[in-house]
């Protein structure tokens, strides 16, 4: 079994926050089709990067879902997707393999 996170930016490249439709879709999407999904979207998490000698950052909501396989096509059409609707360069979707106990 793998835990699918994906790493969603609170607000656009000029400050303004995401409408939560647009969350609630990729809730939804991830629902129907694996039967369940979290979103940390209390508290969002802060992520950090260097980019052109200076250090960016982005409020991110992080939505996870617990799959028996990984269907890579599936999803890095689903990342592209993401990628148009929140207008980013790169959306991280990473997997880790889990046990549940």
């Amino acid at each position: 079994m793998h835990l699918v996170q994906i790493l969603l930016p609170v607000r656009d490249n000029s400050g303004s926050p995401f409408e939560q439709r647009h969350f609630e879709a990729v809730a939804s999407t991830l629902s129907k089709k694996f039967g369940g999904a979290t979103a940390y979207n209390r508290a969002p998490a802060e992520g950090r990067w260097e980019s052109s000698g200076t250090t960016q950052h982005d409020e991110v909501l992080v939505m996870e879902v617990m799959v028996d396989g990984l269907d890579r096509d599936w999803w890095a059409a689903f990342r592209r997707d993401l990628e148009k609707t929140f207008r980013q360069e790169q959306i991280i979707a990473r997997a880790q393999l889990i046990d549940l106990l």
